[in-house]
């Protein structure tokens, strides 16, 4: 080769392009090889997922914790739910005050009746009787007597009391007096009676409907975020729920209460029932004295 020959060879050496950055090799084996597949397209289940992870952090973001506590679930209660856990709460309070007055009334009534029982069938005349019965506590049985020994002293004042005709009318009198008293000592024992029974019948019905209420806004929700996720909408329904634990709680104390209450009553009333026939009878008995 000469020494033209061989330039010429190196200025085309020189002025051919640089191959470029990570080209592939001449290989004829890797020109051929199929390309490699793209990835394949997410499952509708994915979606679903990855949609609902998403409401999650949303609702978490907005300041929801995901504890599960009262205060987190009263935190949940719509305006109408609130109303009608604050109605139920004064009711249960107000019935559980009910149930401490009652009992003290109840057994306060219940020993100065039998105390006043006690010391009246010692008497012999309506005069021992009435020295007796200035010794005892104002009651409600007291107050009977005091309303018979009247019309007994009016009956002696209008000099019929020594009268035999007259026995019958003077025992209608006295016993018509007492059972006025009766009655309004019974209606005294009674009062608030009506109001436990309307908490006791009602209270789970307010309660259902605050239920009722808050599920609603809860199904609402769940269209307007398009999620069925659990997570998202059970503190709505839980808080929900809570209406009817609260009308339950009312309820229960309130019918205890009247029960308790009317037995309690009843029981009052017979023996009230019996000191009217046992004063009658002495009366009588001291008119059929003094007649003789």
């Amino acid at each position: 080769m000469n020494a033209l020959t061989y330039s010429v060879l190196n200025f085309f050496a020189q002025a051919a392009p640089p191959a470029a950055p990570g080209a592939a090799p001449a290989d004829p084996a890797a020109a051929t090889a199929p390309a490699a597949p793209p990835p394949p397209a997410a499952s509708a289940a994915d979606l679903a997922a990855a949609k609902a992870q998403a409401a999650l952090e949303a609702e978490k973001a907005a300041g929801h914790s995901g504890e599960v506590s009262l205060f987190a679930l009263v935190q949940e209660l719509n305006a109408v739910e609130l109303g009608v856990m604050v109605i139920l709460g004064l009711c249960t309070i107000y019935a559980i005050a009910l149930l401490f007055e009652k009992i003290y009334v109840m057994r306060k009534t219940a020993r100065q009746t039998k105390e006043f029982l006690a010391a009246f069938r010692k008497a012999n005349s309506v005069e021992e009787a009435e020295a007796i019965a200035r010794k005892q506590p104002s009651s409600g049985i007291r107050s009977m007597f005091d309303a018979g020994m009247a019309e007994v002293r009016r009956t002696q004042d209008l000099g019929l009391y020594t009268m035999r005709d007259a026995r019958d009318h003077t025992m209608q009198r006295v016993s018509s007096a007492m059972t006025i008293r009766q009655n309004e000592h019974l209606e005294d024992l009674g009062s608030n009676m009506t109001f436990l029974a309307s908490i006791g019948a009602n209270a789970p019905f307010i309660g259902l409907f605050g239920t009722v209420w808050g599920i609603m806004v809860a199904f609402v929700g769940i269209a307007q975020t398009q999620t069925t996720s659990l997570a998202v909408v059970a503190p709505g329904i839980a808080g929900a729920l809570l209406a009817t634990a609260a009308g339950l709680a009312a309820a229960i104390p309130a019918v205890l209460i009247y029960n308790f209450s009317a037995k309690q009553i009843s029981k009052q009333a017979n023996k009230l029932d019996d000191f009217l026939a046992e004063f009658v009878a002495l009366v009588s008995r001291d008119m059929d004295r003094r007649a003789g």
